[in-house]
């Protein structure tokens, strides 16, 4: 694979690009995949896998092989990032839901800076004015959007609006650093600070989804709970951390 890479970096052949793209393709169905799972039954996995190939085709012809860095670490993050960047396009989540999931986002930071931990769901609900039970068909509503919440994850001040991507972090060390308040070292302990001030479970769901790869089904028989479940603590994970990095951009300035 190394010759047939060097060979195309030299000549642009279309023939070997489309040879690489054959070879990759699974690629495109894995992340599609991995995405569709958690988004409404109306989005159709077909559309996905034509998003993401068009990821694939960008990814494979901006790849240099003489990088110290798998193509595939590569094409991951470009793949997830055309799907997410057409649903965007899309406007599938509504209105209404990332107003709910930012309510809940501002309340846990008011709260984690008054009580200087972790809230519990019912100090959460408290602050919101909602019952338990409200709260938690909130979160299962926003965990379908959770997704684009991952894209957004953190947009760093003073940066024009570039944005940090936990998923981004993860899959693609090798991406160029957003010129935003804090360093890629200050980035990678922010992140890993917030990660494990998480509570125990939410800890949990993000090692296993983001380092494990597992599904929100197989998380689900791991921890003995649903996999709506799962997709609640999740979802109260991301937005815990878009409110702690949140935080700490702020303080770096």
């Amino acid at each position: 694979m190394q010759a047939l890479w060097r060979e195309y970096r030299s000549t642009c052949n279309e023939a070997i690009r489309d040879r690489l793209i054959v070879t990759y393709a699974p690629l495109v169905k894995y992340v599609a995949g991995r995405l569709g799972s958690g988004l409404p039954a109306h989005v159709d996995d077909e559309d996905l896998v034509s998003y993401g190939l068009l990821g694939l085709i960008g990814a494979i012809e901006r790849f240099d092989p003489d990088r110290e860095i798998k193509f595939e670490t590569y094409a991951i993050a470009r793949i997830r990032g055309a799907i997410i960047d057409e649903l965007r396009a899309l406007d599938w989540v509504p209105r209404s839901v990332r107003s709910r999931a930012r309510d809940i986002e501002r309340a846990i930071a008011e709260l984690e800076g008054k009580l200087g931990r972790a809230p519990t769901d019912e100090e959460i609900a408290g602050k919101l004015g909602i019952t338990d039970e409200e709260l938690n068909e909130s979160l299962s509503e926003i965990s379908r959007s959770s997704i684009a919440a991952l894209d957004e994850l953190w947009t760093v001040s003073g940066s024009g609006g570039d944005q940090v991507a936990l998923i981004d972090t993860i899959e693609d060390t090798e991406a160029p650093d957003p010129q935003g308040s804090l360093s890629q070292t200050e980035l990678r302990e922010a992140i890993a600070d917030a990660i494990a001030r998480l509570p125990e479970r939410e800890k949990l769901v993000v090692t296993l989804y983001y380092y494990e790869e597992l599904t929100l089904r197989e998380i689900g028989e791991v921890l003995g709970v649903t996999e709506s479940r799962v997709s609640q603590l999740h979802t109260k994970a991301i937005l815990r951390l878009k409110a702690r990095l949140a935080g700490a951009s702020r303080a770096a300035l």
